[in-house]
């Protein structure tokens, strides 16, 4: 049975359209806590990004769990990863993300993690929406939940993050980047790496609710890479608004994608014999990924666009390490989420390791090139069996042959269909990709 409201991040939209609004969260928080309650008193976990309408979701849900029962610890701005970690040490029932990733600041939406520090399972969630649909209700006076703030929420992470390199390692050489985006990890992330002995600069760490992922971060890197070049780094990180995504520019002041980075921190495994499994990518993971990967006998499979679909396939193989080409980077062995400040780690502990920079550790891995163009969208449309639409990947997908990819999907996230064309040729590439999304857009009327 399909689910109403969860996509395949949670819950998200802009603020103030049904769901994301406050008596749709008062509601959601006392649905989960219905699902959740026992006769313990057990607690549940409510984190958020810098987003100014956290404020607001964060006491609509405090309100719904604590009318069905159930106890909320409140941790504040932190990383979505660092609430997944916590919902697991603390033993929580449950986890919650109010986070729209590496949207503007005038979306929001709900994420929940189990108590493993995973996302719900399918089922969960459809007992969460079941009850979405029944009349609230609230329990007696003593029985209703209370809620604590959890001061020392981001020196845990902090801990938890440089535990995940070996304390032998020296960073002090280091010259380090770091931006924020403005968002949950502006208070946790310097102090990593600075921790760690690395000398930091730190960006886009004063969030004011409105300018997260403004201009910065993981989805627009361009400031971080000129301010590389003016400082003259080693190595600049990029962090998304909830901390879950990654990416990184070398000395020269070159974009290091997700694939680039997972094909790294893949190789790094291999050679201290910790790779295990498949790397577990997704439809949208350049071909040059795989085939750099071939070249080392690791296998590659592709998940569907979206984490939790690279978190079930690695499951499923046994696999420790997978990612998208986004920064979405799951490293099993050490954490139970994408977390960037963690993959960012690792690739520091490899340049370290090996004596090389970023960018010679990503010159093992030739990308093939890539355009990828978003139309706005309305409403939804069969990708798959539209004739204009149809026609026209047939005739792209014949002029690529088998050097090359083409892909059409709506996104999971936003209302956009994502038109992503690969191949040998950038010219090809390019004029391919534009020709399909102009088809798109006359199927679709926009």
């Amino acid at each position: 049975m399909a689910r109403k409201y969860f996509g395949t991040d949670g819950i998200r939209g802009k603020v103030g359209e049904p769901p994301i609004t406050a008596d749709f969260l008062l509601k959601l928080g006392w649905a989960a806590g219905k699902v959740f309650a026992n006769d313990n008193h057990d607690f549940v976990l409510v984190g958020k990004d810098t987003r100014i309408s956290g404020y607001m979701f964060e006491s609509a849900l405090e309100a719904g769990l604590t009318a069905a029962g159930v106890d909320t610890r409140l941790l504040g701005p932190m990383p979505t990863p660092a609430i997944a970690y916590l919902t697991r040490t603390l033993r929580a029932k449950a986890g919650i993300v109010i986070s729209a990733s590496h949207n503007p600041y005038y979306d929001n939406g709900v994420k929940f993690f189990s108590v493993q520090g995973t996302k719900l399972p399918d089922e969960i969630e459809r007992q969460i929406e079941d009850y979405l649909d029944l009349p609230m209700t609230t329990v007696a006076s003593a029985r209703l939940g209370k809620a604590k703030r959890l001061s020392d929420a981001p020196g845990r992470y902090i801990e938890f993050c440089k535990a995940s390199v070996p304390t032998k390692l020296d960073f002090g050489a280091m010259k380090i980047i770091v931006d924020c985006a403005n968002g949950a990890t502006y208070h946790v992330a310097p102090p990593v790496f600075s921790e760690v002995g690395a000398e930091v600069i730190a960006m886009a760490v004063e969030p004011d609710g409105l300018n997260i992922n403004h201009d910065c971060g993981a989805t627009k890197p361009a400031k971080l890479a000129a301010a590389v070049l003016a400082h003259q780094a080693d190595v600049g990180i990029a962090l998304d608004g909830d901390g879950d995504r990654l990416i990184m520019v070398d000395h020269k002041g070159e974009v290091v994608d997700g694939d680039e980075i997972i094909y790294i921190i893949a190789k790094a495994k291999l050679a201290a014999g910790q790779m295990k499994g498949p790397v577990v990518g997704t439809l949208m993971t350049n071909l040059g990924m795989e085939h750099a990967l071939k070249q080392l006998n690791i296998p590659l499979l592709r998940a569907k666009v979206g984490d939790r679909y690279v978190m079930e396939m690695l499951q499923e193989h046994d696999g420790v390490l997978g990612g998208e080409s986004s920064g979405h980077i799951i490293c099993l062995d050490k954490t139970t989420t994408g977390d960037g400040i963690i993959a960012a780690l690792l690739v520091l502990a490899e340049m370290q390791t090996s004596g090389r920079s970023l960018h010679e550790l990503k010159s093992g891995m030739s990308k093939y090139p890539q355009v990828l163009i978003n139309i706005k969208t309305s409403g939804k449309i069969d990708l798959d069996n539209h004739p204009v639409i149809k026609a026209a990947m047939a005739s792209a997908e014949r002029q690529l042959g088998e050097a090359g990819r083409v892909l059409l999907r709506a996104s999971g996230t936003e209302p956009l269909i994502r038109v992503m064309v690969e191949g040998k040729d950038q010219e090809q590439v390019e004029k391919l990709a534009l020709d399909l999304s102009e088809s798109v857009k006359q199927a679709i009327g926009a």
